[in-house]
């Protein structure tokens, strides 16, 4: 059988010529890239990665398929939405013949039938050492007819990926209002998991009108500074006292609502092998991350302190108030496909919430 040939076109010009997988449309975006050896399908539905091409660094893409669409407590059981999330996927090696247990298609059926183009047969790893030396780039899977250039951080992806009307998960005994500002569905999974009643908020709903014990701000995709309703609601929770937390794009929303600063970082925090410190330990985390912008940590205010930070750069991972019980982290304490170090994250939230209603 024939290929089809495809390229992936750089903002700078450069070109790299491959094989179409996927579906055979032209396609744009901000390109990353991702450490992860396992976990694409998990991967390919994280809304945080919209707008995005994604490129895989581990060669090897594919060759376990794509799992079943089976559901509990209404959520997919093995995705992380509903739908596949990146604009592209590029790969040194995809694989064909797929084996596993729980299959049930392959990589490029999947691809194809959401018509999102991928290709293979590019030097992924000369292509992660440019966007690490030059920083991230707009790219464009080119097929016969050219498209023009896409900005993922000049939209507003966040109100793309968040559901428009509430949606409550489970019958627990705590009341937990989530901001769906792109939430991955192991993040509610975990949170049902801990006697709750998760209730799912579109991302610029006032979620202060509502009844709730512990609020909860999700991940999400695009620049933390264009959810400008979403900010202005939590920063009067923040007046409040019942109990916040924050994972990832959250993070960076309850900075800006307390008045600090956010920044775009070189090329972002995609991977499953982040190590992050916490702060006034010796203690390191093994962590998953997925994420183009940081806090800038000078701009926090006496009430917050830095709680995480990334061993590598020295980023900011994480903030916590100084009296309140409100914290967040940058990582994701939910991995799907790990790791799962952190997820004791969720377990202080639940005691938050429990010590606040005790002195009540």
């Amino acid at each position: 059988m024939e290929k089809t040939k495809a390229k992936l076109v750089l903002e700078d010009g450069s070109a790299y010529e491959g094989f179409s997988f996927g579906y055979q449309g032209s396609s744009a975006g901000e390109l990353v890239f991702n450490t992860a050896m396992t976990g694409y399908p998990e991967s390919l539905t994280d809304p945080s990665y919209k707008g995005q091409i994604l490129v895989a660094t581990y060669p090897l893409i594919g060759n376990y398929g794509i799992p079943n669409n089976s559901k509990s407590d209404n959520l997919s059981r093995f995705f992380e939405s509903e739908a596949i999330q990146v604009s592209g996927l590029v790969v040194s090696e995809f694989s064909g013949e797929y084996s596993h247990w729980n299959a049930t298609k392959s990589l490029s059926v999947w691809l194809q039938e959401q018509k999102i183009p991928a290709i293979t047969g590019i030097d992924t790893r000369a292509l992660t050492k440019t966007i690490r030396e030059n920083g991230s780039t707009l790219a464009k899977i080119v097929f016969t007819k050219d498209i023009a250039w896409r900005n993922p951080d000049t939209e507003d992806l966040v109100g793309q990926v968040s559901i428009k009307e509430k949606q409550i998960y489970g019958n627990g005994k705590h009341r937990i209002a989530l901001i769906d500002c792109g939430v991955k569905n192991n993040i509610i999974r975990c949170l049902l998991s801990r006697d709750t009643t998760v209730v799912r908020l579109p991302y610029d709903y006032d979620f202060n009108q509502e009844a709730w014990d512990g609020l909860f701000i999700s991940n999400g995709p695009g620049d933390p500074k264009m959810n400008t309703k979403t900010i202005a609601h939590l920063a009067r929770a923040l007046e409040g006292e019942k109990p916040i937390m924050g994972i990832c794009l959250g993070t960076q929303l309850m900075a800006l609502a307390s008045g600090a600063n956010t920044y775009k970082l070189p090329y972002g925090h995609r991977s499953h092998n982040q190590p992050v410190v916490l702060c006034g330990t010796d203690r390191c985390f093994i962590t998953s991350q997925n994420h183009g912008f940081a806090i800038d940590r000078d701009s926090l205010d006496s009430d917050w302190y830095v709680m995480f930070e990334n061993a590598n750069d020295k980023t900011c991972e994480g903030i916590k108030h100084i009296s309140k019980p409100f914290f967040a982290a940058q990582f994701h304490p939910e991995a799907s496909g790990g790791p799962t170090d952190t997820e004791f994250l969720f377990d202080d939230f639940i005691e938050s919430i429990e010590n606040h209603k005790r002195n009540l």
